[in-house]
């Protein structure tokens, strides 16, 4: 028999929970302590399931009515009531984060994981920086594309491939939210027509002809530095890593014996360890440093603070004291040393490239082990220093 409000509003606790049913799988569930709850018996996919419909009297017979005929019909669509109410929770949660920083904030905590601690610190940064103060307090259907390229604008002022890269990184911001169902649009698609033409240029790096010249020029110049800047110099030439890699090397990844440099993958740029064979020049090198800065955990550790690497701008200093400001840089050293290689000592591009630590463009190549070419690539730095050597002899 169907329920009555006066039935509803008369009926007494009791020492356990009971039930009055409404019909239809509705019934009205009164608790030892009074309060009282709608709920929903159903069947679905051949099992028995329950829902809460509310409270009475906030949910007047009436109401608990209209949302049983309501569940019923997504039942018999074959929607299961309790996941549809655990989304619609999950999407009134996730929409109350529409505004550009709190879903720029949560973008950036899914990719974390995935990069360098310092990248990510540089992302949250430029972030900080650039986008929050123009569009952080908007909400993500506000932001139109005008609104967009203003801001983009005004780091392109000063920074048109930084201002590329920004749009880059907002484009990802919005279509993790299209994803996520809390947006519809990007509004930076297109947006590059209206922005600067920008050609990345490549660093400075002297040419193979000019090389005898350089190196004689950094042969007289050790008596105006440091003695471990132009060890640091002397290496980046040797090992071609890059400026971090060199800068920030520990003792703990040189093996003397195997005549071995073991960078972390941590510590590379495509997240993937790399070795670096050690002539003999690389190993007196590294000899010399040891007797200097063995007690250190960095092998080159700064000189203000020794419990933080030198600073790689050091190099970049003592290179335009030399004279060659824009015509050289840190990463200048590697592309020489792809020249050298290539050029003076015909080596083939791809054991050359491999030691410059470059991943491989094809899947195949890329499935192999980083050590490939490890007997060549031994073979081939001893060449190159003792290239180097011969160039000073002359």
């Amino acid at each position: 028999m169907a329920l009555s409000n006066m039935t509803c509003q008369t009926a007494k606790p009791k020492p356990k929970p009971y039930k009055l049913a409404d019909g239809e799988g509705l019934y009205l569930e009164v608790t030892p302590y009074g309060t009282k709850f709608w709920r929903l018996k159903y069947r679905l996919q051949g099992k028995e399931k329950r829902i809460s419909i509310g409270a009475y009297p906030a949910v007047s017979v009436a109401d608990a009515r209209k949302a049983k005929d309501e569940i019923k019909r997504d039942i018999k669509a074959g929607i299961d009531p309790v996941l549809k109410r655990l989304q619609a929770a999950q999407i009134q949660a996730l929409n109350q984060k529409l505004d550009f920083r709190a879903m720029a904030i949560e973008w950036h905590e899914k990719q974390k994981p995935l990069w360098k601690p310092k990248h990510a610190d540089i992302i949250k940064h430029r972030f900080e920086k650039y986008i929050f103060p123009c569009l952080g307090s908007f909400s993500l259907a506000d932001i139109q594309p005008m609104m967009m390229l203003n801001c983009l604008q005004k780091i392109e002022k000063t920074a048109p491939d930084l201002s590329r890269r920004m749009k880059a990184v907002c484009s990802h911001v919005f279509k993790y939210a299209i994803a996520t169902g809390r947006a519809e649009r990007d509004p930076t698609y297109g947006l590059e027509a209206a922005m600067k033409k920008f050609k990345r240029g490549h660093y400075a790096s002297i040419s193979v002809d000019e090389f005898p010249e350089f190196l004689a020029r950094l042969t007289d110049y050790q008596a105006h530095v440091h003695r471990q800047t132009f060890l640091a110099l002397r290496l980046l030439l040797l090992t071609f890593v890059r400026t971090g890699e060199l800068v920030e090397a520990r003792w703990n990844e040189i093996n003397f014996d195997k005549a071995m440099w073991v960078i972390p993958a941590e510590r590379m740029k495509m997240n993937l360890p790399h070795i670096v064979p050690l002539s003999q020049q690389s190993l007196a090198i590294f000899r010399e440093l040891s007797a200097l800065n063995a007690h250190r955990e960095f092998i080159f550790p700064g000189y203000y603070n020794p419990k933080k690497p030198m600073n790689k701008n050091t190099m970049l200093v003592a290179i335009k004291r030399m004279g060659y400001n824009g015509k050289m840089t840190g990463h200048g050293f590697r592309s020489l040393a792809l020249g050298i290689l290539k050029e003076k000592l015909g080596y083939p591009h791809d054991i050359a490239d491999r030691q410059l630590a470059h991943v491989p463009k094809s899947g195949v190549d890329r499935a192999y082990d980083r050590a490939q070419f490890l007997p060549q690539r031994t073979k081939m730095m001893q060449e190159y220093a003792d290239y180097i050597d011969n160039v000073l002899a002359r």
